[in-house]
């Protein structure tokens, strides 16, 4: 059966585009100049942030790449060590900032099911601050969810146990929570019980929840008055943005719940990709983004979903495909995929 090409786009969550309410929101927004925190759609959306999270303070910022670098300026310094998953979106999906502006060296963990940092081998990775040799360590990423092994979710549990290691080391904490509003959704777990393990928490509006851009990053008043100095060296100041932070605020408002709708098309295109191929390895979906894993590569795989049924994915790597579900994913036009043999 042959669809209209593209109908089911599915490379990305930032494909959403604005709904109407949203668009109307924007265009009735009270703007100001944001350099001097006189733009009251930023001031709005950065306190009901922070108060979110239990936090004193967020910053808007143009996108998760700004905020994330900024974490990592925050809390290192040039030559310094970050430590993480070696497949976190930092390091392998941010164009290598973390070297190429931060000047910051990456120190890929051990890890266990495919995403955790083993608890038991984090000794083996700290280095002191006194160390003359061998780059000392400042800071601890995570991501939830967690983009490249399919937008699983960090169990809060171990993300508790590394939140006491990282203070018994005096180590910050920060949190690539771009898509952390899916874990929330789809846990109930409350946004302050995450916030208060971290030190700094970046979360991004311009995905699922649907905003056309930017992401705000959460912390101290100390530390957020830093980035501000970081965000303006990295040329991401801005300044009649409320037209952005008032459609952050209105996707954060009315529609987070929405996500779980994502989750349950992931867990429906899922079942119909694992039986269309079966030699593929297709796991039951956590959240909102599908994998196809398989054993030779699959470029043909991508253009032939795309010629035959209309449904757009994107390759993570030659034998590994993705799906990531979203709100203009229509329920209508995936039953119609998916009744198709």
């Amino acid at each position: 059966m042959h669809v209209n090409p593209h109908i089911l786009d599915l490379r990305s969550d930032t494909l959403t585009k604005p709904s109407a309410a949203m668009r109307k929101i924007m265009a009735e927004a009270e703007v100001g100049d944001s350099f001097y925190d006189e733009d009251p759609s930023v001031c709005a959306l950065e306190k009901t942030i922070a108060a979110a999270f239990g936090h004193e303070a967020a910053m808007f910022v143009p996108s998760g790449t700004m905020s994330n670098q900024i974490a990592a300026q925050l809390h290192c310094r040039h030559g310094e060590a970050l430590l993480g998953a070696s497949d976190l979106h930092i390091l392998r999906a941010e164009s290598g900032a973390l070297s190429a502006l931060a000047g910051v060296q990456p120190v890929p963990l051990a890890i266990i099911d495919r995403f955790l940092p083993d608890l038991q081998k984090l000794d083996e990775f700290f280095v002191s601050p006194d160390s003359l040799v061998i780059p000392p360590t400042r800071m601890l990423i995570v991501e939830n969810t967690h983009l490249f092994s399919g937008g699983r979710i960090h169990p809060f549990e171990h993300l508790n146990a590394l939140s006491d290691w990282c203070r018994n080391k005096n180590l910050a904490f920060h949190l690539d929570g771009a898509r952390l509003w899916n874990a929330q959704v789809e846990t109930q777990i409350p946004l302050p019980d995450y916030g208060k393990l971290f030190s700094t928490i970046s979360v991004c509006f311009s995905k699922g929840l649907g905003a056309p851009a930017g992401s705000c990053l959460i912390g101290s008043s100390l530390h957020i008055q830093r980035a501000k100095l970081l965000r303006k060296r990295l040329g991401g100041t801005m300044r009649q943005c409320g037209i952005l932070a008032a459609a952050a605020l209105y996707a954060f408002k009315h529609q987070l719940v929405e996500l779980k709708q994502d989750h349950l098309k992931a867990k429906k295109l899922a079942t119909w990709l694992s039986k269309k191929y079966p030699l593929a390895e297709v796991p039951e979906p956590e959240t909102n983004i599908v994998l196809m894993k398989f054993s030779s590569p699959a470029m043909e795989v991508l253009t032939e979903l795309e010629s035959n049924h209309g449904l757009r994915l994107s390759a993570l790597n030659p034998r590994t495909l993705r799906a990531v579900c979203h709100r203009d994913v229509e329920n209508s036009a995936l039953d119609l995929l998916t009744s198709t043999n």
